[in-house]
Parts: C-alpha cells; structure tokens; sequence
C-alpha cells in the first residue's frame, strides 16, 4: 500500500517550498511532502551566477529555509526522482519504485539548460550552469587566470561573463544577438549592457552564430561566424526548457512545452496543480495566460497553488518581474512578458535610466537602471494598463 499524503508537491525549488509553506499558512492541516532530486534544502539559485560564483557569499547561505523548519512546519523532504503520475489513481512512482499516493499535487518540476543543437555540445568541458552541483563542476574547472568562452547573451550569459572576470578569467562571450538581450529588451537597453560587459573586460563576439564546439588537446574551439575562439572551458547559457515531461506523462495537454493553468495553478485534471517555470498560467491582472521564468513568479505561483490546495481563493495577479545583476550593475525589469511594439529610452544623471515598453496603445513593460521611482512607478501602470504616451 502506498503512502498517502494531503499535498504532494514535485520540485524543490521556490515554486516548491513555496506551495508547502502557503499551504501551512493557509492552515492547512494535511500532510505534505516535497519531492526533490537534489538531496537537499529548497535553496536559492539566482546567486549561483552572481554572488557565489564570484565568491561573495557561502554556499551555507543559500538555503531558503533552515532544516528545522521541515520539523516545525510537519513537512516531509523525500529524496528521489518521480517517474510517473497517475492521476486517475492520484498516485506518484520514484524511480526506485516508491510509490506516493495523494489528495492534491503541485508540479513545481522546474526548468532545464538547453544546449545549443550542434556538433561538439556534449564535451565535458562544455558546461551549464543551473544547479548548485553545477557551479561545484564548474569551479572545479576553473583554472588561475584560465580562459572561457560563454555562449549565449541573456541575463544567464551576461550575469555568468562579468563575474568570471571577477573571478579573474579571461572571458569571451558569443552570441548570436547583435547586441546582449537584444530579443528581449531592445537595442538601446542592449547596447547599455554591452557597455558594461566591455568595461569589465568582456570581449564580446555577437551576431555570430556558433557552428560547432571542436576538441583541439587540451582545448576547446567555438566555431561562429567563420571564425573561432578557443578556451579549455566552455560555459553554454542558450536558455532553458520547462520539465513538463511528467506532466505531458500524465495526461496534460502542453502549449508551447509548458502546463496552461487557471489563476489558481488548477491544471486540466483534477487534483493536479503546477506553478513556476512549467506553467503557462492565467494572470488576472493582465486578463491572459502569461509563460514567465522568474524567481519572484516561482515564488508567487508555488504560493497560489498552496493556498488553493488548501482551499482558500487565490489567484496569480502580479506583474511579472527581476532583477539582474551583471558585474557592479543592477537592473530591474517588469513586464507582461509577451512582447512589446515600442520601445522608449529615458536617460538620467549620472548613467541612470530608464526603458518603457509599449504594446496596443498601453505600457506594458518597464527597464531600469538606479531608477527605483521609475521601476515602482511603472509596475503600478503596468498593471493598471496605462495609456501609452
């Protein structure tokens, strides 16, 4: 006979801890588990790239929660990997066969590094950068003064770039954007960003798309654009995929790879909730379902879906949003996410500004730089749908 348990959340990352302490708070009174494959605390990611990697912090402050806080909050950690799910049976399989039997279910399964679909991708020296076992692999490779090629010009690549050269690491980053997050923000935020990597030392090769990763001895070499830059460690930054494997398993229908939700992280099937980098989930304020993969959203979602797994009305209302760090430099950005049709750029004193996005006659986004009013300012029109002007 399986176990049962009240509230079963797959994913221990902040959609994850998020859904179980909601549904305490909620006053929940069930039992609930957390199913992670990492065999250790829900703990946060967003330094991984940032802080720790350029040595600023310890790992022993990334736990979001402390371990007596499983003991506390009657919340079980199960360490393992689920395989299948049942939810005719409202039942769960990990891969050694356990089988976990449930009243509700979050899927809070994350999202994965994609790897570039070219020769050479899977070279051990080609590296990702998603996990804490990652940035262990990672740094074992490093070498004093060494050098590395980043692939890729998102926040993710930026982020890991300028803080390689903190590190001390001679650092290429190659992209295949003219200018870095030109797909997302725009040139002009773009080409403040490419500043910035140049001035921390970043030799940055963009519009090149990369061909192939060759071995070359003790060395690897990025084909792009005919020519070819050569480090012995490859850092590969080309986005991420949500894990909707067990859910698509299970019987939900997917929309571009992730699970469509309600406002309340409710799924298509009953009893079977998702929140985080998996959901394409209803957002009330926008008046739309809205794919997002931010820490913030994580949190907030995995917190509706808790609450709603305990019975209390809850909707996912709240303008999207991050904030990024690339070297000594902060942004902060907010946004539907879906795409804008104009894009304004306000500079300030002192290499402040600010970037507005407008779509169908309304503000849909807004980009800053040391610029707090601003940012504050524009999450509030952001959702009040304010005219563009």
């Amino acid at each position: 006979m399986s176990e049962h348990f009240e509230l079963l959340i797959v994913g221990g990352g902040p959609a994850g801890l998020a859904a179980a302490r909601s549904y305490r708070e909620a006053e929940g009174q069930g039992t609930v588990a957390i199913i992670t494959d990492e065999q250790r605390m829900p703990y946060n990611r967003p330094p991984l790239t940032k802080e720790l990697l350029r040595r600023e912090i310890d790992e022993r402050e990334l736990p979001l929660e402390d371990e007596t806080w499983l003991t506390a909050q009657e919340v079980a950690l199960v360490s393992g990997r689920a395989v299948s799910l049942d939810p005719a049976e409202r039942e769960l399989t990990l891969s050694g066969g356990r089988a976990l039997a449930y009243t509700n279910c979050v899927l809070a399964t994350g999202s994965e590094p994609t790897r570039l679909p070219v020769p050479g991708v899977d070279d051990p020296a080609v590296r990702v950068l998603r996990s804490l076992d990652h940035l262990r692999e990672l740094e074992r490779r490093l070498l004093a003064g060494g050098r590395v090629v980043v692939i890729g010009s998102g926040f993710i690549g930026c982020e890991i770039a300028a803080s390689l050269r903190v590190r001390g690491q001679e650092v290429t980053l190659v992209s295949d954007e003219e200018a870095p997050n030109m797909a997302r923000l725009g040139p002009d935020a773009g080409a403040e960003i490419a500043h910035w990597l140049q001035q921390d030392g970043v030799a940055l090769k963009l519009g090149a798309e990369v061909q192939a990763i060759e071995r070359r001895s003790e060395s690897l070499d990025v084909v792009a654009a005919g020519k070819r830059f050569s480090a012995p460690l490859v850092v590969m930054a080309a986005g991420v995929a949500p894990r909707s494997e067990l859910a698509a398993a299970a019987g939900l229908e997917l929309d571009g790879g992730a699970v469509p939700t309600d406002a309340g992280m409710r799924t298509a099937i009953s009893g079977l909730l998702a929140a985080g980098d998996i959901c394409l989930a209803q957002n009330t304020a926008a008046g739309r379902r809205l794919r997002v993969e931010h820490w913030g959203d994580a949190l907030s979602q995995g917190a509706v879906a808790g609450s709603t797994a305990a019975g209390v009305q809850a909707g996912w209302n709240e303008v999207p949003g991050f904030w990024s760090t690339i070297g000594s430099q902060t942004l902060k950005y907010a946004a539907w996410g879906d795409g804008y049709e104009l894009a304004r750029i306000q500079r300030h004193r002192d290499g402040a500004f600010t970037v507005w996005y407008g779509r169908e006659g309304r503000v849909v986004g807004v980009l800053t730089h040391e610029a707090d009013e601003d940012y504050e300012q524009g999450r509030e029109m952001i959702a009040e749908g304010t005219a563009w002007s």
